[in-house]
C-alpha cells in the first residue's frame, strides 16, 4: 500500500487500549537511510483553551501503529505508571 506522507496529516490517532483520541498527525519522523517512517508526531493537548499553550507533543513510534485506515490510525501505547501519558520505548526503564 503506497501512501503520501501528507495524507497522514489528515488522520486522527486513536489509542486502542483506552479508546482515547490522541489527536491528528502533525508530522512524521523519517529514517533518511531507509526512507521509512519511524514515528508520527501528534501535538499535545491545549491547556486552558489554548491560553496556556499546549502539552508536550507526542512522538508515537511506528512500531506502536497497529492499523492505518482512511480516516484513523490505531496505535497501542505503553503508559507510565499511574496512566499519565504515553511513554516512548527509549524512555522505559
Amino acid at each position: 500500500m503506497l501512501e503520501r506522507l501528507s495524507d497522514l496529516g489528515c488522520r486522527e490517532v486513536i489509542d486502542l487500549d483506552s479508546g482515547a483520541r490522541i489527536g491528528a498527525v502533525r508530522d512524521a519522523v523519517i529514517d533518511l537511510q531507509t526512507g521509512r517512517v519511524t514515528a508520527i508526531i501528534v501535538p499535545g493537548r491545549l491547556r486552558s483553551l489554548g491560553l496556556l499553550g499546549r502539552d508536550e507533543e507526542i512522538c508515537v513510534p511506528w512500531e506502536a501503529v497497529r492499523q492505518v485506515g482512511e480516516d484513523l490510525i490505531f496505535v497501542r501505547l505503553r503508559r507510565r505508571k499511574g496512566g499519565e501519558g504515553p511513554v516512548l520505548e527509549e524512555n522505559l526503564p
